[in-house]
């Protein structure tokens, strides 16, 4: 059974009361592509379980965090896509937008470098 919070735009995703392009979904997280894309290959890996960040879902249920990121590579890897990035925003100041833990996989994108963040 998982955790959700009533307010929380992914929790509904989570739940299915809100549409979104799924990718792939298991019982311990869920792939959807990203609505506003920042690379060609741009998806989202969100837990099922509603923390604010990946630290706190790490704090709180430390397999969460592996089992996303198991989720992140077979979707990456299912789409082509051996090279790719990684990324998880903690707080507004990093650019975080949606507070429920989420990796964004970033990939196929020429000269992707650090200032991609």
């Amino acid at each position: 059974m998982s955790t959700a919070a009533p307010d929380c735009v992914f929790c509904k995703i989570v739940a299915g009361d809100i549409p979104a392009d799924v990718l792939a979904r298991t019982e311990h997280a869920i792939a959807i592509k990203d609505l506003n894309p920042q690379a060609p290959f741009h998806v989202l890996v969100l837990p099922l379980d509603h923390h604010e960040y990946a630290a706190a879902s790490a704090a709180a249920d430390p397999a969460s965090v592996g089992h996303a990121v198991a989720l992140a590579d077979a979707v990456a890897r299912a789409a082509g896509v051996d090279d790719y990035r990684l990324v998880a925003n903690t707080g507004a100041g990093a650019g975080q937008t949606v507070f429920h833990t989420h990796f964004h996989v970033l990939g196929q994108a020429p000269g992707m470098s650090e200032s991609l963040i």
